[in-house]
């Protein structure tokens, strides 16, 4: 067997052990998660309606039990994130340089405070504008009722899409920081990107206007901020 085969080999062996780590974490950490899905539901709940008195229906038997698993298994991951990165990060480790490390240390760090920041803003500010919004057409003969499913899987759905469109100004600035696209290229496509993160907010919102112009201007802004950074960083 050659030296070539044995490094394979031995890489493929990490990879295992990584994989086998993570999703054995995932398992244990699923069964508390899975009794604490409740009470994050309930302080979901809280937070989006705010001071609205409105109840919740489910119209199935078995659909709070599954919206149970869906919360548990995203407070699972959310849990057992940094322990699966530590992982992930042994197996990578040796085949990088120095400043590889910094920059791939500084590259999860940054994105990862990014994506909570996005999904705490969606939670605490854009899912209860959402909510009176759809209230305000309440009149006296027709009635708001929310299912407890669509209510959550919104939830879940624009938090995971807020938190991945904060990463707008990461990548932005580490695509001009790097060489592949010139400051002055981006600066002078600015009307070209709004109108890109606009159709992107469209696709990946439910189709309201409020909820697309509610993701695609915090992104924008995001972007120039990003921007702005890769422009001093020059300096």
């Amino acid at each position: 067997m050659g030296e070539q085969d044995e490094n394979l080999i031995g890489h493929l062996e990490a990879l295992r052990s990584c994989l086998i780590k993570s999703l054995v974490a995932l398992a244990i950490g699923f069964i508390p998660m899975f009794f604490a899905a409740p009470y994050a539901i309930d302080v979901l709940i809280k937070v989006i309606l705010a001071e609205n008195e409105i109840s919740f229906n489910f119209f199935s038997p078995m659909e709070v039990f599954l919206i149970q698993i869906k919360m548990a298994s995203v407070l699972d991951v959310i849990i057992c994130f940094p322990y699966i990165i530590k992982q992930i990060w042994i197996f990578i480790k040796p085949a990088l340089y120095e400043n590889e490390r910094y920059l791939l240390k500084s590259l999860v760090i940054i994105s990862s405070l990014l994506f909570i920041l996005g999904a705490a803003f969606c939670v605490c500010f854009i899912l209860p504008l959402i909510i009176n919004f759809g209230l305000s057409f309440t009149t006296n003969n027709i009635n708001a009722m929310f299912g407890i499913a669509n209510i959550v899987n919104l939830s879940l759905m624009l938090a995971v899409v807020f938190g991945a469109m904060f990463q707008f100004p990461l990548v932005t600035y580490y695509l001009i920081r790097t060489g592949i696209i010139s400051y002055e290229a981006v600066r002078q496509k600015r009307p070209y990107i709004f109108v890109v993160i606009l159709i992107i907010a469209g696709i990946l919102t439910p189709p309201d206007i409020v909820s697309q112009l509610m993701l695609t201007v915090p992104t924008y802004l995001l972007f120039e901020a990003g921007l702005l950074a890769a422009r001093k960083g020059d300096k």
